[in-house]
């Protein structure tokens, strides 16, 4: 399995960096978890092909990690003509909000006969499922989006990715992110209580009951950007765009 970070940051492009996405590839199948609002953007400029993502897996619909979608639909349709299905996993409401980002952006955009077959299925906080190699498991976690907000369970088997999307600390993180290969973690703050994220100070403190192999700290704010030196190199890694590993 392998990562790619395409975007890692916040809502506000703190740093410099794209919306979040995160590529991950398995045996020649593409997914992403998450498709930010300049996650396909990001896409052509890490040379990577959009028109090669199967399934998009989101955590939950702030516009910083579903407003790509759009965008991707449409490339699909009329600029790179794709053939290959693309089906769009998210919380209950995903279908009914993505619906209305497109008549937002692109009136009538709905209405379009896609040349290729597309599908939103929601899937409940708490449940597991299987979607073409991945099974995807998720929990509910505290952040506000107008929808169910989750945390995400990824894997092909072999190997394990888990996200908490955008919240603040929660214990329906630890089963998510035990045994994991990496645990891809927002930290917006250093320190103190964000609402609805979280801080270095409280993802270090928990780090051994999360049980994750390894760390990737994503969706900094200018403060946590800034004091990214000071992060334990030891037990996590600052994340960037543009970022690979292999898992």
């Amino acid at each position: 399995m392998k990562l790619t970070v395409v975007g890692c940051g916040d809502a506000f492009g703190s740093g410099g960096r794209g919306n979040s996405c995160y590529r991950i590839e398995t045996d020649g199948h593409v997914a992403t978890l998450d498709f930010g609002a300049s996650a396909l953007v990001q896409m052509h400029r890490l040379g990577l092909e959009a028109q090669g993502v199967r399934q998009v897996f989101l955590s939950h619909l702030h516009g910083d990690h579903f407003g790509g979608l759009p965008f991707l639909l449409l490339d699909g349709q009329f600029v790179h003509r794709r053939s290959e299905p693309l089906t769009i996993i998210g919380p209950p409401g995903t279908g009914a909000r993505l619906d209305a980002a497109m008549e937002v952006l692109f009136p009538r955009m709905a209405t379009n006969a896609w040349r290729f077959d597309f599908e939103v299925r929601e899937v409940e906080p708490g449940s597991t499922s299987r979607h073409g190699p991945l099974t995807l498991t998720t929990a509910e976690v505290l952040h506000g989006s107008g929808a169910p907000s989750t945390a995400l369970r990824v894997t092909d088997g072999k190997r394990t990715i888990a996200f908490s999307g955008d919240t603040q600390w929660t214990d329906a993180l630890l089963p998510i992110a035990h045994g994991a290969d990496l645990f891809i973690c927002e930290c917006f703050a250093f320190s103190g209580s964000p609402h609805g994220h979280m801080a270095y100070e409280t993802i270090a403190e928990k780090r051994e009951a999360l049980g994750a192999k390894h760390i990737l700290l994503t969706h900094m704010g200018d403060e946590m950007w800034a004091r990214r030196g000071e992060v334990d190199e030891a037990h996590f890694t600052v994340a960037e765009d543009g970022l690979e590993r292999d898992l």
